[in-house]
């Protein structure tokens, strides 16, 4: 287990890549880790914040969902792609085409993308060709709760303070308004997580999000 404080990352970072699958994957996944990374940044870090799928009023929310966690971003790219949800190994080789594309437009010092082991076909093709494009780069796979059970065991842990948790969270709810009749999306599913997660790496606040790093180089 290795807790990640933002303080060794700062001094190192200017640029953020953030890639999800849908509307509020990222804001789920990382929210909280984005959040404080662009607070301490000081308005020195930019963003390129990419989302394959977001139909209809799930395009609006995802602008919405980027506009509100990024507000202290240096600068920040917003991309919001049209890929058809929940058929992304079908279309794989058109969302393949985009990451070579990407790859060429961006050089990130960190990627934060879908975990690889996730049990839903979009996240986990969006977690792999997140491997196969930037091999080159620091790349922690987030975590998504769901039906499918399928919540492992991290080895990266962001511990967050109170307040930017409470942000988060109450950023969700309001913002993504389209996804609330879900039984798993709350205030307790996404708190619950924080909790898990921070007593897991003894946050002193309590609250962490986690994260799976499979390679790293100490400097």
């Amino acid at each position: 287990m290795l807790v990640l404080e933002p303080e060794a990352l700062i001094g190192r970072l200017s640029r953020i890549l953030c890639l999800g699958a849908h509307a509020d994957d990222i804001e789920i996944g990382c929210g909280g880790t984005v959040m404080k990374l662009l607070q301490m940044g000081g308005g020195r870090i930019s963003v390129d914040w990419v989302v394959l799928s977001a139909p209809g009023r799930r395009s609006v929310e995802a602008n919405r969902g980027a506009e509100t966690f990024l507000r202290e971003a240096k600068n920040a790219r917003v991309v919001i792609e049209d890929f058809r949800m929940s058929y992304f190994p079908y279309v794989g080789a058109e969302i393949k085409d985009r990451f070579e594309i990407l790859s060429k437009e961006v050089a990130p010092d960190l990627v934060l993308t879908h975990n690889r082991d996730d049990l839903h076909q979009d996240h986990r093709l969006v977690g792999e060709l997140t491997w196969n494009t930037f091999r080159d780069h620091l790349i922690l796979e987030y975590e998504i709760p769901k039906y499918d059970g399928d919540l492992g065991r991290p080895n990266v842990y962001v511990h967050l303070d109170r307040e930017t948790s409470r942000l988060k969270v109450g950023s969700l709810l309001e913002i993504f308004e389209s996804q609330r009749e879900k039984p798993w999306f709350s205030e307790d599913v996404f708190m619950a997580m924080l909790r898990l997660r921070g007593m897991e790496s003894r946050s002193p606040t309590g609250c962490a999000e986690a994260f799976y790093c499979r390679k790293l180089v100490l400097a």
